[in-house]
């Protein structure tokens, strides 16, 4: 039995552990934080063709059930007295024919519970060196042989530094950052969230409806990148509250409830650009291989994605990466380079960078919300590696081999 060691438990992990299990691989799950996550985290997306895998694992009506609700946005401008009504739903249209926002956290605790049962997960632990004949030792665990080493550990990927490198050969700043905290849902919020814009940033607020409480989320962009570490959490803070200083007093509510929160997200919004994902018996997969960039590039429907053409390929290929790894890297390739390309565009637009450019964003969002859904879709579909770049790829469907 071919014998597979998976770095990282968050979305990419579970969906790859659940796969190669079904076609007949031995697979550990190894996870440096103590347990999975049960704050909600920050909501991510899943466009149709991640849908598609989603179903395919018999886990559509759990995820369907932790989607978060919301459904429109109210954008309230620097300057401007009167808000923009958009609706979220319809201007969603435009970009995917199926579509769903989840929390991180749930998605993942979905994911998990699918494959507890059947797949050995190391939590706590931590993958310290990968030899070229499938040594791997762990900072706790005794070490062990694997034929196969997938990192998926996001865009901070211990595998990645360990087998290809420092983070910084392969990262490319796209000029923004995103941070994301728990809060108490004080405006009482249910499907809407409240977002305030200004030249350089945007912060917002939404209700999390499986918590109770809700998320602020805070985007700006710099001049040059800051200066931080991606673990220290105080030195996040100031800097957040230094690019929001006087943005208004619901922003100033949320800065607020910094340091309190329970939960709290902050990192630049960074690609990644390596020639190939894939070194021996080692690959990378979802933000540890080609993170488009967070918020901005979808990069979580890429990771469920990605870890189901690995597996299927792993699965093709009867456990041999010389023969898995090219196929892999060919068949979602162009997906990652679309993906990099939209992400590139979108950090651009989403921060506005002048008046000009709030006017733009808070009237294009205004117009498409008010477009019917099949003129919204025939739009979408004239640029389909644009807006629809997330409904232009087709899976295989590899469950033979199960």
């Amino acid at each position: 039995m071919v014998r597979v060691l998976v770095s990282g438990a968050s979305v990419a992990g579970p969906v790859l552990a659940y796969w190669l299990h079904r076609y007949g691989f031995e697979v550990t799950v190894v996870e440096q934080a103590p347990a999975l996550r049960h704050a909600g985290g920050h909501a991510v997306d899943l466009f149709r063709p991640a849908l598609e895998i989603i179903d395919r694992t018999g886990l559509a009506e759990q995820v369907a059930a932790a989607a978060t609700g919301t459904d429109r946005i109210t954008l309230y401008r620097e300057g401007v007295a009167t808000p923009v009504h958009i609706d979220l739903t319809r201007l969603l249209t435009a970009v995917s024919d199926r579509h769903v926002e989840i929390m991180r956290d749930d998605l993942s605790t979905i994911l998990h519970s699918a494959t507890a049962a059947r797949v050995e997960y190391l939590f706590g632990d931590s993958i310290t060196s990968i030899g070229p004949g499938g040594e791997v030792s762990f900072a706790r665990a005794q070490p062990r042989m694997f034929d196969v080493v997938i990192g998926a550990d996001g865009l901070h990927s211990n595998v990645r530094r360990l087998v290809f490198g420092p983070e910084e050969r392969f990262a490319t700043h796209l000029g923004a950052y995103v941070a994301v905290a728990s809060v108490p849902n004080d405006l009482g919020l249910r499907g809407e969230m409240i977002v305030d814009a200004g030249i350089g940033r945007m912060a917002g607020l939404y209700g999390a409806r499986r918590t109770g409480d809700g998320r602020a989320v805070f985007l700006f962009r710099t001049q040059e990148p800051l200066a931080y570490h991606h673990r220290d959490v105080p030195r996040q803070k100031q800097l957040l509250r230094a690019a929001f200083a006087g943005a208004g007093t619901r922003v100033e509510a949320l800065l607020g409830e910094l340091d309190t929160t329970p939960a709290f997200y902050f990192d630049s919004i960074t690609q990644l650009h390596l020639d190939t994902w894939s070194r021996g018996r080692v690959s990378l997969v979802g933000d540890a291989g080609y993170c488009p960039g967070p918020a901005v590039g979808g990069s979580t429907s890429l990771a469920v994605v990605g870890a189901y053409v690995l597996a299927g390929e792993l699965a093709e290929a009867g456990g041999d990466p010389a023969r898995a790894f090219p196929a892999y890297e060919a068949a979602i390739g162009d997906y990652v380079r679309g993906s990099r390309a939209f992400a590139r565009a979108t950090a651009k637009s989403i921060v506005p960078v002048n008046r000009l450019v709030l006017w733009a964003i808070a009237n294009g969002a205004r117009l498409a919300s008010h477009t019917p859904p099949a003129l919204a879709r025939a739009l979408g579909r004239l640029n389909r590696h644009g807006l629809r770049l997330h409904d232009s790829i087709t899976v295989r469907d590899y469950q033979r081999h199960s």
